[in-house]
């Protein structure tokens, strides 16, 4: 990067960290820490709700997801505003009213202790894991910058989040995130533009959609159902529906930023206007790596994207044969350029038979640069068994880094930066206030001060932030980010909506039955997830659904039992 880039990076890095370190001046107190005394307006409970479930994963990951496999990932989201709609008419007013910190709070006055704890524990392992995954996201871009291992560079960004983190707590998350938000979202309409001004000038935006679409790439609605598809209109609707049903509604990294909404109706607006803006916003994102995906037909990609890894395969013994695999990837890259332009003519004179058959040759020349690239990757193998051959999260970055100008590569970089410094701030936030709230103040220290507690809730940040950096050192073996967090979240969120489920709707089912059901939902959906039985987004559903079942069982059972005992 130019020495512009670096004051345009940090120069945004500290405004947006002292301004939120200065409006959180004054915590002292556990509501303040935690839930940022309930004062905020809708908007900012939509900011805050989105920067914490926009992290840098999405902003690395999403565009490279688009870039090799398509659109379909928007999918997703289909489910989302539903689930916003049910959150707001069941979740919202129920919560705001018993004046809790935490989701979890409620189940110990429906069901009983262990079944609250059980959740918190649940929600404790599964997010502790994923905010890991976000810190490792941020990491690949500093490392990528300046080309050095993302041991140092993880160790470095989760340290400042957890300092801020620690001192200002959700007032500071809060107020952080309007200003990452705005900037994000001015910073990627502005990237969508200059990929497009950096196309040749025969190719607009129309044409550049035309040849990827050509290539698979804009393939963002698939209305068959199969269970084994991770991206269908279905899945989205009904697996994504239960996977934001639960991570809205049961996921303190969320609930925890709606509660701070200063009323029931700001946070409901504010949750209405997060389903509303979302889905937009992820096409957009998306979108930008399809461009890219489409720039690259036209200039000859890196044979690897991942710098820091190639770079050590260019140092190694096996550098003259790294240079053959690259000469070769040249020459079928130049053979591949050529039919890209006979594709684009074909294209200008509307002629469908000629379109289809050099859509073939297209295609046929893109498998010859993937099976070149393999081999480069297989080298690196040798040179490397450890070394990370997944560059998925690298392709945005380098395109970023290598064309943008001047200035606006900073902005981006700090984009992404911020994205990860809300999403782990709010997660560490959660963390601590689950941890002090329903493990800590109910099972532990009953009776100390409100001090005490807040003393704990800072210490319970920086053990977080400690477990979760330990997390992050091991991400780079879970492939594409964006899908690792998803599929992660989907192991357990089934089976803690479940057990709200059945807190709200089955009123004649206990504690007990609902513990055990929980249990026995748990080990069923890893061992679904072990068996590759059915793709992720379909966990959510099971899980939820295997809960009320069980539950339903148990209790039947339970009631039988107690029958004959009373005979």
């Amino acid at each position: 990067m130019s020495g512009l880039d670096w004051i345009v990076l940090f120069t945004t890095l500290f405004i947006i960290v002292i301004y939120g370190v200065y409006k959180s001046r004054g915590t002292d107190n556990i509501d303040g820490f935690l839930l940022g005394n309930k004062s905020f307006p809708w908007y900012y409970v939509t900011l805050s709700v989105m920067a914490t479930q926009a992290s840098a994963i999405t902003f690395l990951s999403a565009p490279g997801l688009a870039f090799s496999s398509g659109m379909a990932f928007v999918q997703f989201y289909f489910g989302l505003p539903l689930a916003m709609i049910v959150l707001c008419i069941t979740f919202v007013p129920i919560f705001h009213k018993l004046k809790i910190y935490t989701a979890y709070e409620f189940l110990e006055t429906r069901f009983d202790l262990k079944t609250r704890a059980l959740t918190a524990f649940l929600f404790l392992v599964q997010r502790g894991l994923s905010t890991g995954i976000s810190i490792y996201a941020a990491s690949i871009i500093l490392s990528t910058v300046l080309n050095i291992n993302t041991t140092f560079t993880t160790i470095f960004i989760g340290s400042v989040v957890i300092l801020y983190t620690v001192y200002g707590g959700t007032k500071a998350v809060s107020y952080t995130q309007l200003l990452q938000m705005s900037v994000i979202f001015a910073g990627l309409f502005v990237a969508g533009v200059v990929v497009v001004k950096l196309l040749p000038e025969t190719v607009g935006f129309g044409k550049a959609l035309q040849i990827a679409g050509k290539m698979g790439r804009t393939n963002a609605i698939d209305f068959k159902f199969d269970w084994s598809n991770q991206y269908t209109v279905w899945s989205g609707l009904i697996g994504g529906f239960f996977l934001q049903l639960s991570y809205f509604g049961t996921d303190q990294s969320q609930v925890g930023r709606y509660l701070t909404g200063s009323s029931i109706g700001q946070s409901r607006l504010g949750l209405l206007m997060n389903g509303l803006v979302k889905i937009p916003m992820q096409f957009l994102i998306l979108l930008i790596g399809v461009l890219v995906f489409t720039f690259y037909q036209y200039q000859q990609p890196p044979i690897f994207f991942n710098r820091y890894e190639l770079g050590k395969l260019e140092k190694s013994q096996y550098a003259p044969e790294l240079n053959r695999i690259k000469s070769n990837y040249a020459d079928a890259f130049k053979n591949k350029q050529l039919e890209v332009n006979r594709l684009e003519v074909a294209l200008d004179a509307d002629d469908e038979q000629t379109i289809n058959s050099q859509r073939v040759l297209l295609q046929a020349a893109d498998e010859k640069t993937k099976a070149i690239r393999k081999e480069a990757i297989d080298l690196m193998v040798k040179n490397d068994p450890d070394a990370d051959t997944n560059d998925n999260n690298y392709v945005f970055l380098s395109f970023v880094t290598r064309y943008l100008p001047h200035g606006l590569i900073g902005l981006l970089i700090a984009i992404v930066f911020l994205a990860s410094m809300g999403s782990t701030a709010g997660a560490l936030n959660s963390l601590a206030s689950t941890t002090v709230i329903d493990i800590y103040k109910r099972l532990i220290n009953t009776g100390a001060t409100d001090e005490k507690y807040l003393a704990v809730s800072r210490w319970s940040t920086v053990v977080w932030g400690i477990f979760c950096l330990l997390m992050a050192l091991y991400a780079s073996k879970m492939g594409n980010l964006i899908e690792a967090v998803n599929i992660l979240g989907s192991l357990f969120y089934g089976t803690i909506l479940g057990i709200f489920v059945v807190a709200f709707y089955l009123k004649k089912i206990g504690g007990s039955a609902t513990f055990w059901a929980a249990i026995i939902t748990e080990v069923v959906v890893f061992a679904c997830w072990h068996a590759n039985i059915m793709a992720f987004l379909w966990l959510n559903v099971v899980g939820c659904l295997l809960v009320m079942i069980f539950a339903q069982i148990i209790q039947l059972i339970n009631n039988r039992k107690n029958r004959v005992m009373s005979i």
